[in-house]
């Protein structure tokens, strides 16, 4: 007797109705009874929200039904006890369609049932603490979903995790299907008599295309009208042409603008003859240094020779040779016309006003200042400009009075001054002297005695601090006998001295160090006779330093390069660069926008410090190396001094109008020092209220020239 079969209702399910109670809609897997329970539970809880009308849930049709476990309804069997599905049953779930559910994000419901009532959001107001705990707590958290359309959570299944470990893997989703299975060649190379498709001719391929002959019969009316011609059959025969066919004004060549010549042959002279003139021909000894010397330096190419008669000529041995040589004239001929350009030379000068419109400056010597015994090293002016002081390599410091060439005051220190300055500040009579280790500073007792009794009143007022500081160099009073002579204090130092100059101020002065150590710079106020090291690390060999005369800046002219420091900021301003080899001397005009710089490889940088860190201009006019370069405070003027013992005044105008460039004009060649020792003109310095400028010379004689 046959048992009745007994169906599962999920079998009677086609996979597109179980897919729409999977939480994948789109994953197409099979669902066990158990899991679209489950998944029914949580829809139930969703759904109470939206009532039918009758008051009852509606059902889904299809849906699986609860177990009896869970005390659900039976399933209704038809006569041979099959289960049947409801036909009332209804879907609650969402019915907006294939959108975008980002269109519902900012409402609070998510869609429509099929009464077009609102279908709400669950209340999602977890925060980070409770995701951890469900984390933590609920098993099936890794397996839990979010259903885009409902906003519901959906707990996939054994067969749905599965199905999309196997996606990610890059697998069939079908667990079933092989895809390995032997393919069914359905062609073979024999010929069988009956056709794999019997699919009857198509009628285009019986009749000529109309395609094709639209297409020749375009191509045959562009023949006829001349648009398409016939290809040329190439020829092969090498075409030649005339090197010098420009000479002939009827050729192609000849008449081409920029066809340059191929360069002609020379003639044969005289000693190419066979049987040259006796002068020709070459001695024994002549043919000895000829071979002895290189091809290049050869007059002659070869050796003349006679022969009694032309049949007596031999074949000549260097045939190929030259005319390998001519083929390479001809090959390698520069075939590039150079255009010239008539300018007039005129032209190319800047236009410069003349001398004599830029007057005042010092044209002519009018006073020698004799005394020294050795080179004169240093020069400096009173702020007064009565009275000039001057160093020297005899080891004397001598005072002069500017009109009368009068040497007022002598004073022996013993050594070598390498350098001597004046204090800018008229109300105080002080001079600085660099000798060997040591500045002195020596109050000349010229002029005024109220002045210069004035400055020995501010030095002696000095009161020493209780504590005693650490400084770089020691200061030493001077003793009766040096007081006597005029020196006041001394500055003793570790090693020799280069220079010495002033702050506008006339209270601090900085010194240079012939070191290459960070205590090359030094400075130093007089007031409270304290010493400071602006620098912690040498930056080259120092050549040079000076003060700002307005701002609180301060230059350091090394070999290469001049830097621009900031007092107040203790900071690296700018870094010229001298496009010299070795820098001698610097000057800073009375504006303190521009800087020169003399160099011991006779050049001038002029640098506008609003324009470039890079010379405005480079003046070559010295034959020799600069030794000293000095601005007018007043007047328009500076001058360099150098070893070819010349003295060159120049007319450096600076303008307001910061977009003017300075106006530099050499105005006058002052000569009157004679060369001693390859040494010309060691110091320049020009008068404070005069156009005039003094010259110190390693003649010993120091001149002025007015």
């Amino acid at each position: 007797m046959e048992q009745p079969l007994e169906l599962e209702s999920d079998d009677d399910l086609t996979d597109s109705e179980e897919s729409v109670y999977s939480g994948l809609e789109d994953s197409g897997s099979d669902s066990t009874n158990s899991s679209a329970a489950e998944e029914e539970e949580e829809e139930e809880d969703e759904g109470e929200q939206e009532e039918p009308s009758n008051g009852a849930a509606p059902k889904v049709k299809g849906a699986p039904r609860k177990s009896k476990a869970l005390g659900a309804d039976p399933p209704l069997k038809d006569s041979e006890g099959l289960s049947v599905p409801d036909e009332y049953e209804e879907d609650i779930r969402n019915t907006v369609g294939n959108i975008p559910m980002e269109w519902y994000q900012d409402f609070p419901h998510i869609g429509y049932d099929l009464e077009g009532k609102r279908i709400y959001k669950p209340i999602r107001n977890k925060d980070e603490l409770d995701k951890f705990l469900e984390k933590m707590e609920n098993p099936d958290y890794w397996r839990t979903v979010q259903d885009k359309m409902t906003g519901a959570d959906i707990k996939l299944t054994d067969e749905q995790v599965d199905l999309v470990h196997r996606l990610q893997k890059g697998q069939f989703g079908d667990v079933h299907f092989n895809p390995y299975e032997p393919a069914i060649d359905f062609f073979t190379h024999e010929v069988m008599i009956h056709p794999v498709t019997n699919r009857p001719a198509d009628k285009r391929s019986f009749i000529p295309s109309l395609i094709e002959k639209e297409k020749v019969s375009k191509l045959v009316h562009a023949i006829k009208m001349g648009w398409i011609k016939p290809r040329k059959p190439k020829e092969d025969t090498p075409t030649y042409y005339d090197l010098w066919a420009h000479e002939d004004p009827n050729s192609i060549l000849g008449r081409h603008k920029m066809h340059v010549p191929a360069p002609k042959m020379k003639l044969p002279g005289h000693e190419e003859s066979y049987n040259p003139p006796p002068e020709y021909l070459l001695s024994e000894e002549e043919k000895l240094a000829w071979e002895q010397q290189e091809p290049a330096e050869r007059r002659l190419n070869f050796v003349p020779q006679q022969y009694r008669c032309l049949r007596a000529v031999p074949g000549y041995p260097r045939f190929i040779h030259e005319r390998f040589e001519r083929c390479l004239d001809l090959y390698l001929c520069p075939r590039q016309r150079k255009m010239r350009v008539n300018v007039d030379p005129e032209d190319l000068i800047p236009k410069l006003p003349k001398p004599r419109d830029l007057q005042p400056f010092p044209t002519t010597q009018a006073l020698v200042y004799r005394g020294h015994s050795s080179l004169v090293r240093c020069l400096s002016v009173s702020p007064s400009g009565q009275w000039l002081a001057s160093g020297s390599d005899d080891g004397t410091v001598r005072f002069w009075e500017v009109c009368t060439a009068r040497c007022m005051k002598t004073l022996p220190v013993g050594g070598v001054v390498k350098s001597i300055a004046w204090n800018p500040n008229p109300t105080i009579c002080l001079v600085a002297v660099c000798v060997e280790q040591s500045v002195l500073l020596v109050n000349p007792c010229l002029g005024d005695k109220l002045l210069y009794g004035a400055t020995d009143q501010v030095l002696e007022s000095y009161v020493p601090p209780e504590e005693e500081r650490v400084q770089p160099v020691q200061w030493v009073t001077a003793t009766s006998e040096e007081h006597s002579r005029g020196i006041r204090l001394t500055v003793q130092h570790s090693k020799a001295l280069k220079q010495v100059t002033w702050h506008g101020k006339g209270d601090y002065f900085a010194t240079v160090v012939a070191d290459n150590s960070n205590m090359q710079v030094l400075i130093h106020q007089t007031s409270k006779r304290w010493s400071q090291n602006p620098f912690r690390k040498s930056k080259g060999l120092v050549q040079c330093v000076l003060f700002h005369p307005i701002r609180p800046y301060f230059f350091v002219a090394t070999q290469r390069y001049v830097r621009v420091y900031n007092l107040l900021k203790q900071e690296l301003t700018k870094k010229l660069m001298a496009n010299c080899k070795w820098v001698s001397s610097m000057a800073i005009h009375p504006a303190g926008d521009n800087v020169i710089c003399g160099s011991y490889d006779s050049k001038l940088a002029w640098f506008d410090l609003d324009l470039s860190t890079r010379p405005y201009q480079l003046l070559r006019h010295h034959r020799k190396a600069l030794r000293s370069v000095a601005f007018h405070k007043h007047y328009p003027l500076f001058a360099s001094g150098s070893d070819d013992g010349t003295v060159i005044v120049c007319h450096g105008m600076v303008y307001n109008d910061l977009l003017q460039n300075p106006l530099l004009v050499p105005v006058k060649v002052l000569k009157g020092h004679t060369l001693t020792m390859d040494l010309g003109v060691l110091d320049v310095v020009f008068h404070p209220t005069q156009p005039w400028v003094f010259s110190s010379g390693a003649d010993g004689t120091v001149r002025l020239y007015t």
